[in-house]
């Protein structure tokens, strides 16, 4: 049986700005930048004041393209340019950390790429830098923007409303070609697929698991038939996660799908009630099954890029609102944990790994003003 949910009984799960937006300023004019990030600030009238890059011509075309009034020659003079409140950091994680400590320094709140550090060598600093930011009421978030693709952020709010009770269990499966990695820099990252691509995955898991403790990592990759020979990292891998409520989640990417549609299938079982869905390629849905009915939602909006649009409103609507906003890189710690113990786990062959104190908590406990 089927039937729709009254719209007044559907959480508002697109994203949200203030009154009045604060002045961005983008560091980095790559790709990323300019598909996703700008074109979600143009659609929800997001004021970007300033742009500078490694290479000046790249920022100046940048500028252009989508009207950016000033292009700074360095890092400093736009950090000295009074207009830009936030900083929006479009980088690569080489250096993102000292990148976030100058920021914070000249007291802007920051946006910053994931993933947020991939060295654990770099969480003391972390720690420090994060420490300084609380104490000049400043906000460093991370744009975890996949929290916003309408099928995750709506799945994370009816499980906050105990839609399906506890969970049980999260299931992700990749039904779709993986992007060109052959030859590109992601290729050199050891370990791609854990380190970097399924950190959102990752991270949207965490949040579905909150107020729970991370027990054991377990996680492998694996070469897949008719890899090609210069594809330097796996095209499969396997991810494992059980927490101290019995509950425990699994990411599989079989390779690169060749399939005439595409998507990412997830489950998510409770204790009253399951949540079904997909997201990327079109395939974007949710449904939630309880009490003897499956209940369709019609979803408004995409991944790319109102994902990205949800990361940056939640930072503005958190400086507004004198808190800290849920993608907090403090949040967003336990999720840079629980990566570096996948990979961790896959270089000693898949054996699982046991996080001490790698506690799930919740993006609301940061909700109080700092």
């Amino acid at each position: 049986m089927s039937s729709e949910i009254p719209d007044d009984a559907v959480p508002s799960y697109r994203p949200s700005f203030p009154d009045r937006r604060l002045g961005v300023g983008l560091v980095g004019a790559g790709a990323i930048a300019r598909s996703a990030h700008l074109p979600a600030y143009r659609a929800w009238d997001v004021p970007v004041v300033a742009v500078t890059s490694r290479t000046r011509a790249d920022a100046e075309a940048l500028a252009a393209d989508f009207g950016i009034e000033t292009v700074h020659d360095s890092l400093d003079t736009l950090l000295a340019d009074p207009r830009v409140e936030v900083v929006d950091l479009a980088t690569g994680p080489t250096g993102r950390l000292e990148l976030i400590a100058a920021a914070v320094a000249a007291g802007k709140h920051v946006l910053a790429q994931k993933p947020l550090v991939s060295d654990p060598s770099e969480l003391p600093r972390l720690a420090e830098v994060l420490d300084e930011a609380r104490a000049k009421g400043i906000r460093v978030a991370v744009n975890q923007n996949a929290r916003w693709a309408p099928a995750w952020r709506l799945a994370t709010l009816l499980i906050r409303e105990g839609r399906i009770g506890d969970v049980v269990g999260v299931t992700h499966l990749h039904d779709k070609p993986l992007p060109p990695l052959a030859g590109t820099p992601f290729d050199d990252v050891p370990h791609m697929l854990l380190n970097d691509y399924l950190v959102h995955w990752i991270d949207i898991t965490r949040c579905w698991l909150e107020g729970t403790s991370v027990v054991a990592v377990a996680a492998s990759d694996h070469r897949v038939p008719a890899q090609p020979d210069e594809a330097r990292n796996p095209w499969g891998a396997d991810l494992r996660v059980d927490v101290s409520s019995g509950a425990s989640a699994s990411i599989r990417i079989v390779g690169s799908a060749v399939a005439s549609a595409g998507g990412c299938p997830f489950w998510i079982h409770g204790t009253e009630g399951t949540l079904r869905g997909s997201v990327l390629l079109g395939s974007d849905r949710l449904a939630l099954d309880r009490d003897g009915q499956s209940r369709e939602f019609a979803l408004e909006g995409q991944w790319f890029t109102d994902g990205f649009a949800g990361a940056m409103g939640e930072l503005q609507t958190a400086v507004a609102e004198g808190r800290e906003p849920e993608n907090s890189a403090a949040h967003v710690t336990a999720t840079v944990r629980t990566t570096i113990a996948a990979v961790e786990s896959a270089q000693a062959g898949g054996m699982p790994v046991h996080p001490a104190e790698l506690e799930l908590t919740t993006a609301l406990e940061g909700k109080a003003a700092a």
